[in-house]
């Protein structure tokens, strides 16, 4: 699972999605679609990964979370508020495409993206940061939460 990036996973995720809604006729959840809330979930859900991404850049350490190594500890921003950024972002905003659209398909999708992430992507980097930064990695786990 981390050959593939998680962005790479939420694509792949959101393909099945739509092949299973397409070859069932596009089943709606009654309720939804919700256009409005859904879009609106999902444009504002960018703003967290987009956000850790340029101050990555900023920092001058890697985005790729299967890199070896980080050049630096990144505690500003907004990760003060949660280890993740990037993927609780990524799961927000499928669970908003999953509002816009309506299809029950869709909503399995951020459950996948959330429980790769979770499972298979985190492990792995919590693991390398410990490696590399040690106490001052500990000590910021135990102040800012994995998630929110």
């Amino acid at each position: 699972m981390l050959k593939l990036p998680p962005p790479i996973w939420t694509l792949i995720y959101l393909g099945l999605a739509a092949a299973v809604s397409w070859a069932l006729g596009w089943p709606k959840v009654p309720g939804l679609p919700q256009p409005m809330i859904g879009g609106a979930l999902f444009f504002i859900a960018w703003i967290l990964p987009v956000w850790a991404f340029r101050l990555f850049q900023a920092e001058g350490t890697e985005v790729d979370p299967t890199s070896p190594t980080n050049r630096k500890l990144v505690v500003r921003g907004p990760y003060r508020f949660t280890r993740n950024p990037m993927y609780l972002g990524l799961t927000l905003s499928t669970v908003g495409l999953a509002i816009w659209i309506g299809g029950w398909p869709f909503l399995a999708v951020p459950i996948a993206v959330f429980l790769t992430a979770e499972f298979a992507h985190i492990p792995f980097e919590e693991a390398k940061m410990r490696r590399q930064f040690g106490d001052a990695y500990d000590r910021y786990a135990e102040r800012v939460r994995r998630w929110v």
